[in-house]
């Protein structure tokens, strides 16, 4: 590629891109009429895109994926029969603001304890979640009542009221094998694969969605999926039915953020094309407006120099404009820095509209 340009865009031609002047922010407060953003995932990917939007509304809520069953989720889940608290306490975490107040609290949450008894492993802040979960029980109220006392920026809800299990259908799981295909159940076992993942499926299957989700993805201005574990963390999203159907028939703006680097032990030996077109197979009624992909990642970083116009094609294929930025922290890790990523979902916003006033 010749030279960086910021925020470079490959766009599909039958796309509308008329730009929009923003009413949101990269610092300070932001306005009162910042944007309605509805983001999807789970674990540290949606942490990440969290703590940036964070950056440019209030007006935010978190839909959180729900099938970890490993560590301390994993424990409560089966001796509770509750929803794994584990990627709920990093939205919260995430969504903690900036100050003394914030700080303190998402490093209180996060904290686990010590020692190989009973409580060893487990996190502060999901055994909070589980009591108020008890104690109330309505996992929507109790997590609104944990983000008051942590003072979060936005909201965090959970994807559906049930907890759930993944089944991959995985090729040379058994590496004496490499050529066939097993079923392969649960989120901890998927993401630890030494095969190539195929898809997935939800257990039970079309589980219901939280109505809350439901509506704060219909209501939304943006929708933002993405970054994550691309099997585990972003794709169950579509697999709820009335959650699926929400995103295809939302007035919101849609986009997917591609992650830094292949995820060893789940997308091992992708492409950045072939995390999209496992979206497409996935979800193929799905349209997207904007693809944001870190552009070091694909000119030489950790997927290596990329087939642009592959990965063009893929973008068109979900009608979406492909957004080339720098978002990946400077350290070299495949982590996205906060900063640079809020500035990119800024300029997104601005140029491909529906910011503000536009209904």
């Amino acid at each position: 590629m010749a030279g960086y340009v910021p925020g470079r865009q490959l766009q599909n031609k039958a796309a509308d891109r008329s730009a929009v002047p923003s009413r949101a922010t990269t610092a300070g407060k932001p306005r009162a009429n910042a944007p309605r953003i509805a983001a999807l995932g789970g674990g540290q990917g949606l942490s990440a895109s969290l703590s940036a939007l964070r950056r440019l509304t209030t007006a935010l809520t978190a839909v959180v994926t729900v099938a970890d069953d490993g560590g301390s989720s994993g424990r409560l889940r089966t001796e509770l029969g509750v929803l794994p608290p584990g990627d709920l306490r990093k939205a919260l975490a995430a969504l903690c603001g900036d100050d003394e107040w914030g700080r303190t609290w998402s490093e209180v949450i996060q904290q686990r304890f010590s020692g190989t008894g009973e409580l060893g492993g487990h996190a502060v802040g999901n055994l909070l979640i589980v009591a108020l979960w008890e104690k109330l029980g309505d996992p929507v109220a109790a997590l609104d009542w944990v983000g008051r006392l942590l003072n979060v920026q936005g909201r965090v809800l959970p994807m559906s009221a049930v907890p759930l299990d993944i089944e991959a259908e995985v090729r040379g799981h058994d590496p004496a094998r490499p050529a066939e295909l097993s079923p392969v159940r649960g989120q901890a076992n998927v993401a630890v694969t030494p095969g190539t993942v195929q898809s997935i499926r939800l257990l039970p299957d079309a589980p219901p969605a939280v109505p809350e989700a439901v509506a704060a993805v219909r209501e939304a201005d943006w929708v933002v999926l993405g970054p994550g574990s691309w099997f585990t963390s972003v794709l169950p999203h579509l697999l709820v039915p009335d959650l699926a159907r929400a995103l295809v028939e939302t007035r919101a703006r849609r986009l997917l953020t591609l992650n830094l680097a292949p995820q060893p032990g789940e997308t091992e030996g992708f492409t950045p094309q072939r995390h999209l077109e496992v979206i497409a197979d996935h979800a193929p009624g799905l349209a997207v407006d904007a693809i944001l992909v870190d552009e070091r990642a694909v000119t030489g970083g950790a997927f290596g120099v990329a087939d642009l116009a592959g990965l063009e094609k893929a973008a068109e294929r979900m009608g979406a404009a492909l957004v080339l930025d720098r978002v990946a922290a400077a350290d070299g890790t495949p982590r996205h820095d906060r900063e640079l990523l809020a500035a990119a979902y800024d300029r997104i916003f601005r140029t491909h509209g529906r910011i503000g006033p536009w209904r």
